[in-house]
């Protein structure tokens, strides 16, 4: 089993791209943050904020402005900002974030039929704890890569209703990542 699964208390995560979109979050029944932004300057506050709130936080590499995608930006994260894991769309990010005990999810765009094949060999490689699969708006593409891999999936990505939620945790998912404030409640 993989440990992320234990952490999903709650389907919606909420996937916060603006500093002040936290605190709603923060009050969602929501267990997981995607922290889809912050600088050097106020990430760790951001971070310590949602874990004690007692939920748990992923940061997405890519989005933090100040800390470089690369193996001294994840050891940064993990020595000084000490989120839950991580979340990148590069394999080599997530590698090193698993060598220094952060969780990670490998964040995939399937936008036609290679993209899948590709996105799967590089989740082979690196291992994560879980897929992101973008956009989360595709049912049978879920159900395809849950039958894929055995790694958890996400869907995430142009998500926008209720019933898009419901389609994709039908279709496997294991959770949902959304921006949305009026969907963090739901599930």
């Amino acid at each position: 089993m993989y440990p992320i699964v234990d952490l999903v208390e709650h389907q919606v995560i909420c996937a916060v791209q603006k500093p002040e979109d936290l605190e709603a979050a923060l009050k969602a029944e929501a267990n997981i943050v995607f922290l889809l932004t912050g600088s050097i300057f106020n990430v760790k506050e951001l971070v310590q904020k949602v874990l004690a709130a007692g939920k748990e936080v992923f940061l997405h590499m890519e989005f933090i402005e100040g800390i470089a995608a690369d193996r001294s930006g994840v050891a940064y994260v993990a020595r000084h900002v000490c989120p839950t894991g991580i979340i990148s769309t590069r394999s080599n990010l997530i590698r090193f974030a698993k060598d220094m005990d952060l969780m990670a999810i490998q964040r995939i765009f399937l936008i036609d039929r290679n993209a899948v094949t590709k996105g799967i060999k590089a989740v082979e490689q690196s291992l994560p704890d879980a897929i992101e699969v973008m956009p989360g708006i595709m049912p049978r593409i879920i159900r395809e890569m849950t039958n894929l891999t055995p790694l958890p999936i996400i869907a995430g990505g142009l998500v926008g209703t209720r019933q898009e939620i419901d389609e994709a945790l039908e279709a496997g998912a294991l959770a949902v990542s959304v921006g949305s404030h009026d969907l963090w409640e739901t599930k």
